[in-house]
Protein backbone atom coordinates (compact mmCIF):
# COMPACT_ATOMS: atom_id res chain seq x y z
CA UNK A 1 0.00 0.00 0.00
CA UNK A 2 1.22 3.53 -0.39
CA UNK A 3 0.01 7.40 -0.48
CA UNK A 4 0.07 9.21 -3.53
CA UNK A 5 0.80 12.78 -3.69
CA UNK A 6 0.65 14.73 -6.37
CA UNK A 7 2.18 18.80 -6.06
CA UNK A 8 1.38 21.00 -8.29
CA UNK A 9 1.22 19.00 -11.39
CA UNK A 10 0.74 20.84 -14.67
CA UNK A 11 0.23 19.14 -18.05
CA UNK A 12 0.45 21.21 -21.20
CA UNK A 13 0.30 19.46 -24.51
CA UNK A 14 2.04 20.75 -27.76
CA UNK A 15 -0.13 23.34 -29.02
CA UNK A 16 -0.62 24.63 -25.92
CA UNK A 17 -4.02 22.92 -24.19
CA UNK A 18 -3.31 23.00 -20.53
CA UNK A 19 -5.04 19.49 -19.80
CA UNK A 20 -3.67 19.94 -15.92
CA UNK A 21 -3.54 23.48 -14.25
CA UNK A 22 -1.53 23.27 -10.98
CA UNK A 23 -3.00 20.37 -9.00
CA UNK A 24 -2.34 19.56 -5.89
CA UNK A 25 -3.79 16.57 -3.96
CA UNK A 26 -2.82 13.69 -1.42
CA UNK A 27 -4.73 10.02 -2.04
CA UNK A 28 -4.24 8.43 1.29
CA UNK A 29 -2.67 4.87 1.97
CA UNK A 30 -4.97 2.44 1.35
CA UNK A 31 -7.55 4.97 -0.12
CA UNK A 32 -10.40 4.63 -2.47
CA UNK A 33 -10.48 8.16 -4.26
CA UNK A 34 -12.50 9.02 -7.95
CA UNK A 35 -11.71 11.38 -10.12
CA UNK A 36 -14.64 12.99 -11.57
CA UNK A 37 -15.26 15.64 -13.99
CA UNK A 38 -16.93 16.54 -17.41
CA UNK A 39 -15.24 14.66 -20.64
CA UNK A 40 -11.92 16.70 -21.39
CA UNK A 41 -11.27 17.78 -17.66
CA UNK A 42 -8.19 16.32 -17.10
CA UNK A 43 -8.76 13.07 -14.95
CA UNK A 44 -7.63 10.54 -17.74
CA UNK A 45 -4.78 12.57 -18.02
CA UNK A 46 -3.69 12.59 -14.35
CA UNK A 47 -3.95 8.91 -14.02
CA UNK A 48 -1.40 8.42 -16.80
CA UNK A 49 0.67 10.83 -15.16
CA UNK A 50 0.90 8.66 -11.82
CA UNK A 51 1.50 5.67 -13.87
CA UNK A 52 4.08 7.45 -16.07
CA UNK A 53 2.54 6.94 -19.22
CA UNK A 54 2.87 10.81 -19.48
CA UNK A 55 5.30 13.13 -18.33
CA UNK A 56 3.98 16.36 -16.14
CA UNK A 57 5.06 19.54 -17.42
CA UNK A 58 5.74 20.80 -14.31
CA UNK A 59 4.90 20.01 -10.29
CA UNK A 60 6.00 16.48 -8.77
CA UNK A 61 4.38 13.12 -8.21
CA UNK A 62 5.61 10.97 -5.14
CA UNK A 63 4.04 7.13 -3.60
CA UNK A 64 5.56 6.63 -0.28
CA UNK A 65 7.53 9.93 -0.15
CA UNK A 66 9.50 8.60 -2.89
CA UNK A 67 9.74 11.19 -6.11
CA UNK A 68 8.61 9.20 -8.91
CA UNK A 69 8.53 11.87 -11.63
CA UNK A 70 11.72 10.39 -13.61
CA UNK A 71 10.76 6.95 -12.95
CA UNK A 72 9.58 4.74 -16.21
CA UNK A 73 6.22 3.13 -15.68
CA UNK A 74 7.41 -0.14 -14.61
CA UNK A 75 9.65 0.99 -11.66
CA UNK A 76 6.86 2.73 -10.24
CA UNK A 77 5.04 -0.59 -8.87
CA UNK A 78 1.49 0.30 -10.10
CA UNK A 79 -1.04 -1.61 -11.78
CA UNK A 80 -3.84 0.14 -14.72
CA UNK A 81 -6.86 -0.82 -15.66
CA UNK A 82 -7.85 0.80 -19.18
CA UNK A 83 -11.31 1.25 -20.52
CA UNK A 84 -10.60 -1.15 -22.69
CA UNK A 85 -9.52 -4.01 -21.23
CA UNK A 86 -6.27 -3.92 -23.17
CA UNK A 87 -5.81 -7.71 -23.07
CA UNK A 88 -3.37 -9.48 -25.13
CA UNK A 89 -6.18 -11.00 -27.59
CA UNK A 90 -3.35 -14.29 -28.70
CA UNK A 91 -3.03 -15.11 -24.99
CA UNK A 92 -5.65 -17.49 -22.92
CA UNK A 93 -6.89 -16.15 -20.09
CA UNK A 94 -4.45 -17.78 -17.68
CA UNK A 95 -1.61 -16.27 -20.10
CA UNK A 96 -3.22 -12.78 -19.64
CA UNK A 97 -3.54 -13.06 -16.02
CA UNK A 98 0.50 -14.35 -15.47
CA UNK A 99 2.40 -12.30 -18.00
CA UNK A 100 3.55 -9.73 -15.61
CA UNK A 101 4.46 -12.59 -13.18
CA UNK A 102 6.43 -14.06 -16.20
CA UNK A 103 8.29 -10.66 -17.09
CA UNK A 104 9.59 -10.35 -13.23
CA UNK A 105 10.43 -14.02 -13.65
CA UNK A 106 7.91 -15.44 -11.24
CA UNK A 107 8.88 -19.06 -10.92
CA UNK A 108 6.54 -21.24 -13.22
CA UNK A 109 4.50 -23.34 -10.11
CA UNK A 110 4.31 -19.98 -7.99
CA UNK A 111 2.63 -18.24 -11.46
CA UNK A 112 0.22 -20.92 -11.45
CA UNK A 113 -0.70 -21.09 -8.05
CA UNK A 114 -1.31 -17.12 -8.18
CA UNK A 115 -3.04 -16.64 -11.33
CA UNK A 116 -5.42 -19.56 -9.98
CA UNK A 117 -6.02 -18.07 -6.64
CA UNK A 118 -6.41 -15.28 -8.62
CA UNK A 119 -9.28 -16.49 -10.79
CA UNK A 120 -11.03 -18.36 -8.24
CA UNK A 121 -11.81 -15.37 -6.48
CA UNK A 122 -13.01 -13.76 -9.20
CA UNK A 123 -14.94 -16.25 -10.83
CA UNK A 124 -12.85 -17.15 -13.95
CA UNK A 125 -11.54 -20.45 -13.14
CA UNK A 126 -13.65 -22.31 -15.95
CA UNK A 127 -12.31 -19.74 -18.45
CA UNK A 128 -8.46 -19.64 -17.79
CA UNK A 129 -8.49 -21.98 -21.75
CA UNK A 130 -10.23 -19.21 -23.63
CA UNK A 131 -9.37 -16.50 -25.79
CA UNK A 132 -10.23 -12.71 -24.83
CA UNK A 133 -12.56 -13.16 -28.39
CA UNK A 134 -14.64 -15.85 -26.45
CA UNK A 135 -15.56 -14.00 -23.23
CA UNK A 136 -18.20 -11.45 -22.38
CA UNK A 137 -17.68 -7.78 -21.99
CA UNK A 138 -18.23 -8.47 -18.14
CA UNK A 139 -15.68 -11.70 -18.22
CA UNK A 140 -12.76 -9.56 -20.03
CA UNK A 141 -13.07 -6.92 -17.74
CA UNK A 142 -12.25 -9.32 -14.34
CA UNK A 143 -9.64 -10.59 -16.68
CA UNK A 144 -8.75 -6.91 -16.70
CA UNK A 145 -8.60 -6.02 -12.84
CA UNK A 146 -6.98 -9.88 -12.10
CA UNK A 147 -3.88 -9.30 -14.05
CA UNK A 148 -3.84 -6.11 -12.29
CA UNK A 149 -4.90 -7.35 -8.45
CA UNK A 150 -2.38 -10.77 -9.37
CA UNK A 151 0.53 -8.51 -9.64
CA UNK A 152 0.07 -7.05 -5.64
CA UNK A 153 1.11 -3.57 -6.56
CA UNK A 154 1.06 -0.85 -4.32
CA UNK A 155 -1.42 1.48 -6.33
CA UNK A 156 -4.37 0.91 -8.97
CA UNK A 157 -5.00 3.12 -11.26
CA UNK A 158 -8.66 2.55 -13.06
CA UNK A 159 -9.11 4.27 -16.01
CA UNK A 160 -13.58 4.01 -16.76
CA UNK A 161 -13.36 0.42 -16.24
CA UNK A 162 -16.88 -0.28 -16.22
CA UNK A 163 -18.28 2.06 -19.25
CA UNK A 164 -18.16 -0.21 -22.07
CA UNK A 165 -21.02 -2.67 -19.31
CA UNK A 166 -24.34 -2.82 -20.08
CA UNK A 167 -26.17 -1.07 -16.76
CA UNK A 168 -27.19 -4.18 -14.77
CA UNK A 169 -23.59 -5.48 -15.05
CA UNK A 170 -22.07 -2.33 -14.23
CA UNK A 171 -23.89 -2.66 -10.85
CA UNK A 172 -22.71 -5.98 -9.86
CA UNK A 173 -18.92 -5.11 -11.06
CA UNK A 174 -19.08 -1.95 -8.56
CA UNK A 175 -20.18 -4.80 -5.83
CA UNK A 176 -17.12 -6.76 -6.97
CA UNK A 177 -14.61 -3.50 -6.85
CA UNK A 178 -15.81 -2.69 -3.57
CA UNK A 179 -15.52 -6.35 -2.52
CA UNK A 180 -11.83 -6.41 -3.81
CA UNK A 181 -10.72 -3.00 -2.04
CA UNK A 182 -11.96 -4.23 1.28
CA UNK A 183 -10.01 -7.65 1.10
CA UNK A 184 -6.70 -6.01 -0.15
CA UNK A 185 -7.08 -2.37 0.81
CA UNK A 186 -4.42 -0.76 -1.86
CA UNK A 187 -4.32 2.76 -2.87
CA UNK A 188 -6.67 2.99 -5.32
CA UNK A 189 -7.24 6.18 -7.96
CA UNK A 190 -10.42 5.11 -10.12
CA UNK A 191 -11.57 7.94 -12.75
CA UNK A 192 -15.38 7.89 -13.97
CA UNK A 193 -17.69 10.54 -15.44
CA UNK A 194 -20.45 8.62 -13.86
CA UNK A 195 -21.23 10.26 -10.52
CA UNK A 196 -23.27 7.28 -9.10
CA UNK A 197 -20.37 4.85 -9.54
CA UNK A 198 -18.23 8.00 -7.94
CA UNK A 199 -20.58 8.36 -4.64
CA UNK A 200 -21.00 4.82 -4.03
CA UNK A 201 -17.53 3.50 -4.93
CA UNK A 202 -15.35 6.40 -3.81
CA UNK A 203 -13.85 6.80 0.19
CA UNK A 204 -13.17 10.47 -1.13
CA UNK A 205 -14.12 12.44 -4.63
CA UNK A 206 -11.93 14.80 -6.45
CA UNK A 207 -14.09 16.82 -8.82
CA UNK A 208 -11.60 18.82 -12.11
CA UNK A 209 -13.39 20.62 -14.35
CA UNK A 210 -10.76 22.39 -17.12
CA UNK A 211 -7.88 20.98 -15.63
CA UNK A 212 -8.52 22.34 -12.35
CA UNK A 213 -9.33 20.76 -8.65
CA UNK A 214 -12.55 22.00 -7.55
CA UNK A 215 -13.29 20.39 -4.34
CA UNK A 216 -12.38 17.03 -2.74
CA UNK A 217 -14.65 15.00 0.30
CA UNK A 218 -16.40 12.52 1.20
CA UNK A 219 -19.89 11.78 -1.32
CA UNK A 220 -21.78 13.44 1.22
CA UNK A 221 -19.60 16.61 1.32
CA UNK A 222 -19.51 17.12 -2.26
CA UNK A 223 -23.38 16.82 -2.23
CA UNK A 224 -24.38 18.31 0.83
CA UNK A 225 -22.02 21.23 0.99
CA UNK A 226 -20.76 21.97 -2.47
CA UNK A 227 -18.16 24.53 -2.80
CA UNK A 228 -19.26 26.39 -5.62
CA UNK A 229 -21.67 26.33 -8.32
CA UNK A 230 -19.77 24.05 -10.70
CA UNK A 231 -19.68 21.46 -8.15
CA UNK A 232 -23.53 21.61 -6.64
CA UNK A 233 -24.30 21.24 -10.37
CA UNK A 234 -21.99 18.50 -11.24
CA UNK A 235 -22.91 16.20 -7.88
CA UNK A 236 -26.88 14.91 -8.01
CA UNK A 237 -28.97 13.35 -10.44
CA UNK A 238 -31.06 15.14 -11.97
CA UNK A 239 -28.86 18.29 -11.63
CA UNK A 240 -29.80 21.32 -8.74
CA UNK A 241 -31.91 23.93 -10.45
CA UNK A 242 -30.25 27.33 -10.57
CA UNK A 243 -31.14 30.85 -11.05
CA UNK A 244 -30.00 34.11 -9.71
CA UNK A 245 -32.55 36.02 -7.65
CA UNK A 246 -32.64 38.90 -5.35
CA UNK A 247 -32.40 39.63 -1.62
CA UNK A 248 -34.86 41.03 -0.15
CA UNK A 249 -34.10 42.52 3.70
CA UNK A 250 -37.31 43.03 5.51
CA UNK A 251 -39.02 41.34 5.79
CA UNK A 252 -36.25 38.85 4.59
CA UNK A 253 -37.20 37.11 1.20
CA UNK A 254 -35.85 36.18 -2.39
CA UNK A 255 -37.50 37.36 -5.18
CA UNK A 256 -37.68 34.40 -8.13
CA UNK A 257 -39.22 35.23 -11.72
CA UNK A 258 -42.59 36.97 -10.53
CA UNK A 259 -42.84 35.35 -6.88
CA UNK A 260 -41.47 36.45 -3.69
CA UNK A 261 -40.80 33.75 -1.61
CA UNK A 262 -39.90 34.12 2.43
CA UNK A 263 -37.08 32.85 3.60
CA UNK A 264 -36.49 30.88 6.99
CA UNK A 265 -34.84 32.76 9.79
CA UNK A 266 -31.33 30.71 9.06
CA UNK A 267 -31.33 31.30 5.86
CA UNK A 268 -32.11 34.99 5.99
CA UNK A 269 -28.84 34.62 8.48
CA UNK A 270 -26.48 33.48 5.97
CA UNK A 271 -27.86 35.99 3.38
CA UNK A 272 -26.91 39.14 5.32
CA UNK A 273 -27.75 41.92 3.54
CA UNK A 274 -26.72 40.71 0.01
CA UNK A 275 -28.27 42.07 -2.66
CA UNK A 276 -28.19 38.64 -5.18
CA UNK A 277 -27.37 35.40 -4.66
CA UNK A 278 -27.63 32.14 -6.94
CA UNK A 279 -30.27 29.87 -5.40
CA UNK A 280 -29.66 26.40 -6.05
CA UNK A 281 -32.98 24.05 -5.51
CA UNK A 282 -31.94 19.98 -5.81
CA UNK A 283 -35.17 18.49 -7.05
CA UNK A 284 -36.20 17.21 -4.19
CA UNK A 285 -36.71 20.25 -2.48
CA UNK A 286 -40.17 20.86 -4.28
CA UNK A 287 -43.23 19.22 -2.49
CA UNK A 288 -46.02 17.85 -3.85
CA UNK A 289 -49.14 18.47 -2.61
CA UNK A 290 -47.88 21.90 -1.65
CA UNK A 291 -47.86 22.44 2.32
CA UNK A 292 -49.76 25.29 3.46
CA UNK A 293 -46.46 26.80 5.03
CA UNK A 294 -44.22 26.50 1.98
CA UNK A 295 -44.11 28.94 -0.57
CA UNK A 296 -45.29 27.64 -3.71
CA UNK A 297 -45.11 27.88 -7.62
CA UNK A 298 -47.69 26.92 -10.14
CA UNK A 299 -46.16 25.48 -13.40
CA UNK A 300 -46.70 24.06 -16.96
CA UNK A 301 -45.38 20.21 -17.21
CA UNK A 302 -43.33 20.46 -19.97
CA UNK A 303 -42.43 16.66 -19.71
CA UNK A 304 -43.17 13.73 -16.80
CA UNK A 305 -40.76 10.97 -16.15
CA UNK A 306 -42.11 7.88 -14.63
CA UNK A 307 -39.29 5.94 -12.34
CA UNK A 308 -41.71 3.74 -10.57
CA UNK A 309 -41.74 4.83 -7.36
CA UNK A 310 -41.23 8.63 -7.81
CA UNK A 311 -42.02 10.92 -10.72
CA UNK A 312 -39.80 13.97 -12.15
CA UNK A 313 -41.61 16.46 -13.49
CA UNK A 314 -39.68 18.97 -16.06
CA UNK A 315 -41.21 22.49 -16.18
CA UNK A 316 -39.54 25.81 -17.76
CA UNK A 317 -36.96 27.56 -15.19
CA UNK A 318 -38.77 30.21 -13.42
CA UNK A 319 -35.78 32.76 -13.82
CA UNK A 320 -32.05 33.67 -15.24
CA UNK A 321 -29.92 31.06 -15.14
CA UNK A 322 -26.04 32.31 -13.35
CA UNK A 323 -24.89 31.48 -16.93
CA UNK A 324 -22.13 34.43 -16.85
CA UNK A 325 -20.09 32.65 -14.08
CA UNK A 326 -17.36 31.09 -15.37
CA UNK A 327 -18.35 27.58 -13.56
CA UNK A 328 -21.13 27.40 -15.38
CA UNK A 329 -20.79 25.76 -18.95
CA UNK A 330 -24.54 25.68 -20.14
CA UNK A 331 -27.39 27.36 -18.95
CA UNK A 332 -30.32 24.47 -18.53
CA UNK A 333 -33.94 25.74 -19.77
CA UNK A 334 -35.96 23.41 -17.42
CA UNK A 335 -36.03 22.87 -14.08
CA UNK A 336 -36.69 19.08 -12.54
CA UNK A 337 -38.99 17.99 -9.44
CA UNK A 338 -39.27 14.80 -7.94
CA UNK A 339 -42.99 14.24 -7.09
CA UNK A 340 -44.48 11.07 -5.54
CA UNK A 341 -45.89 7.97 -7.95
CA UNK A 342 -49.24 9.28 -6.59
CA UNK A 343 -49.07 12.65 -8.75
CA UNK A 344 -50.80 11.44 -12.07
CA UNK A 345 -49.90 14.81 -13.97
CA UNK A 346 -49.52 14.99 -17.82
CA UNK A 347 -47.71 17.04 -20.17
CA UNK A 348 -49.16 20.39 -20.08
CA UNK A 349 -50.86 20.22 -17.12
CA UNK A 350 -50.62 22.80 -14.45
CA UNK A 351 -49.27 21.89 -10.89
CA UNK A 352 -48.55 23.85 -7.45
CA UNK A 353 -45.57 22.98 -5.80
CA UNK A 354 -44.17 24.10 -2.15
CA UNK A 355 -40.88 24.91 -1.66
CA UNK A 356 -38.63 23.87 0.81
CA UNK A 357 -36.44 26.91 1.54
CA UNK A 358 -34.61 24.71 4.27
CA UNK A 359 -32.76 22.98 1.32
CA UNK A 360 -31.92 25.96 0.00
CA UNK A 361 -28.21 26.20 -1.63
CA UNK A 362 -26.45 29.91 -1.79
CA UNK A 363 -23.99 31.09 -3.93
CA UNK A 364 -21.93 33.93 -4.87
CA UNK A 365 -23.12 35.47 -8.31
CA UNK A 366 -19.80 37.13 -9.27
CA UNK A 367 -17.60 34.05 -8.16
CA UNK A 368 -19.85 30.93 -7.97
CA UNK A 369 -18.47 30.07 -4.14
CA UNK A 370 -20.88 29.18 -2.02
CA UNK A 371 -22.00 31.14 0.73
CA UNK A 372 -20.81 30.38 4.00
CA UNK A 373 -22.94 28.47 6.40
CA UNK A 374 -22.07 26.48 9.38
CA UNK A 375 -24.43 23.36 8.33
CA UNK A 376 -25.25 21.73 5.05
CA UNK A 377 -28.95 23.09 4.37
CA UNK A 378 -30.07 19.44 4.37
CA UNK A 379 -28.89 18.06 7.09
CA UNK A 380 -29.84 21.39 9.39
CA UNK A 381 -33.63 20.56 7.89
CA UNK A 382 -33.78 16.99 8.51
CA UNK A 383 -32.17 17.98 12.48
CA UNK A 384 -35.13 20.03 12.94
CA UNK A 385 -37.98 17.60 11.71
Amino acid sequence: MAEVKLDSVTKVFPGGARAVDALSLTVHDGEFLVLVGPSGCGKSTVLRIIAGLEDATEGVVSIDGKVVSDLRPKERDVAMVFQNYALYPHMTVAENLGFALRLRGVARDEITRQVDGTAEMLGLDDLLDRKPKALSGGQRQRVAMGRAIVRRPRVFLMDEPLSNLDAKLRVSMRAELSRLHRRFGTTTIYVTHDQVEAMTLGDRIAVLDKGRLQQVGTPEDLYFRPRNVFVASFMGSPAINLVEVAVRPDPAAVRVGQDTWPLPPAQAARLGDRGSVVLGLRPDAFRWPAPADLPAVTVTALGVESLGDERHILFQALGPVPGALSTVDAPEALWTAKVGADCRLTVNERITLGVDLEQAYFFDPATGLAVPSVESPVESSRSTR
